[in-house]
């Protein structure tokens, strides 16, 4: 983790008043009244140039309009200095010199500047020994869940935003239900179901209708990739398997989605870190999590993955991952379904014939439907037109399959038959 700003400039803080410091002691910015001999502060008092002294202590202080001029140092009392400056011809009262003696106080200017160094050195363990403890605490977060929680209060993604898998769709609506309404299952000795498997391949939407199951139903969503749980060290990662349903249980009802659980799910026994491996541990605490449930806990672990033929088949028995929901390439209707959710909000032209687009895609997954269409809007920008037409969509569909088209490379019918020579030379040689 970097540290902050504050903690790593707090050294050339540090050095910078230390350096002030110095600075004001020995280059104060009020010099302060003039040091006199207590001769020299009689004459100034004869010629007017002090209207008022004060004592503080041993120091006498001359002051003119309030401000003072000069001082002088005189050792004895209050009446001794008053006897002395009257034999001198001073007059002193209204009439005179206003005398006036200062009660001992604490000159606080001195007294902070002898303390600086104390506390600039104080500030320098504090925040030593608080960078020693947050690192303390950061080793012992070490073992928590690092899963993100997203509120069901507002739903960024619900079923209306899922399109071409209706059948999975359905399967799930049962899980919503329960999640909404769980006495009406528990009534008929329904038992939910602990979990549910997502199959499918890349981009078909798996963590997508996660996140729509737990919009719809409106409850907390627990989101973690399975590689987040395997770390360097032996533990950690059934340490956070179990913060991460301790979380959820507080949570409930809530939704936990594992998102590619094949990093941590893969059959044990292959050989690979034998019994102590970091993996198996992992796995083997998911395994105890699940069969930990109370039957009135409504807590759902989804799970997604596109190789479930290397899971452990403790995790896929029933009382675990009772279901298995496959989600497959969407059909021609289902292409065109998820056509028209992503080109909800670009302004497409009326030629635009999104079933066309769907008829000519065949095998294209719901992330390449999604880029095609974003695809389409880039060619409309680069050809500076106000909307998307059907021109820009059939070639996206070339530069989604096969990327961008190569210009450069483009030979004529009679060059290409003559060896890459162009047609003017061969009619001159023919």
């Amino acid at each position: 983790m970097k540290a902050r700003w504050w903690q790593g400039s707090l050294l050339y803080l540090l050095i910078l008043v230390a350096l002030l410091a110095l600075a004001f002691s020995f280059f104060p910015v009020n010099k302060g009244p003039k040091e006199i001999d207590f001769y020299s502060f009689i004459d100034n008092a004869k010629g007017g140039q002090i209207d008022s002294i004060q004592q503080d202590g041993n120091t006498i202080i001359g002051l003119k309009d309030d401000k003072p001029v000069v001082k002088a140092s005189f050792i004895g009392g209050t009446k001794d200095l008053m006897d002395s400056l009257k034999d001198a011809g001073v007059k002193l009262g209204a009439d005179g010199i206003k005398f006036e003696v200062k009660t001992g106080g604490i000159d606080w200017g001195n007294l902070m500047l002898s303390f600086l160094p104390l506390v600039l050195f104080g500030a320098l363990l504090f925040f030593l020994f608080r960078s020693a403890r947050g690192a303390n605490t950061q080793a012992f977060n070490f073992g928590k869940s690092r899963a993100r929680l997203a509120s069901g209060d507002k739903p960024t993604v619900t079923f209306a935003d899922v399109a071409g898998i209706d059948e999975s769709k359905g399967e799930l609506q049962e899980l919503v239900e329960f999640l909404k309404s769980p006495q009406k299952f528990l009534a008929l000795g329904a038992r939910i179901p602990r979990g549910l498997l997502l199959v499918g391949p890349p981009g078909c939407g798996k963590t997508l209708i996660a996140k729509a199951t737990a919009g719809e139903a409106g409850v907390p969503f627990f989101s973690i990739s399975g590689s987040e749980f395997v770390e360097m060290f032996v533990g950690v990662g059934a340490s956070r398997v179990r913060d991460l349903f301790d979380q959820a249980k507080r949570n409930s009802p809530c939704i936990v989605f594992v998102d590619e659980i094949d990093a941590v799910g893969r059959h044990r026994g292959a050989g690979l870190g034998g019994g102590h491996d970091e993996r198996e541990q992992t796995l083997n605490q998911i395994l105890v999590e699940m069969d930990g449930f109370d039957s009135n806990t409504n807590v759902i672990v989804l799970a997604a993955t596109n190789r479930p033929d290397i899971l452990d088949p403790a995790l896929l028995r029933p009382g675990r991952f009772d279901r298995h929901i496959v989600i497959d390439q969407p059909d021609i209707n289902g292409r065109k379904a998820i056509l028209t959710v992503h080109a909800k909000g670009k302004p497409m032209s009326p030629e635009a014939d999104l079933e066309v687009i769907a008829r000519q895609t065949p095998g294209f997954s719901g992330a390449d439907l999604a880029n095609l269409i974003n695809e389409g809007a880039i060619l409309a920008a680069r050809r500076n037109r106000k909307d998307v037409g059907q021109k820009e969509l059939e070639d996206s569909i070339d530069r989604v399959i096969a990327g961008p088209e190569k210009k450069g490379r483009v030979l004529s019918r009679n060059g290409a038959r003559h060896g890459g020579q162009n047609a003017a030379q061969c009619r001159s040689r023919s």
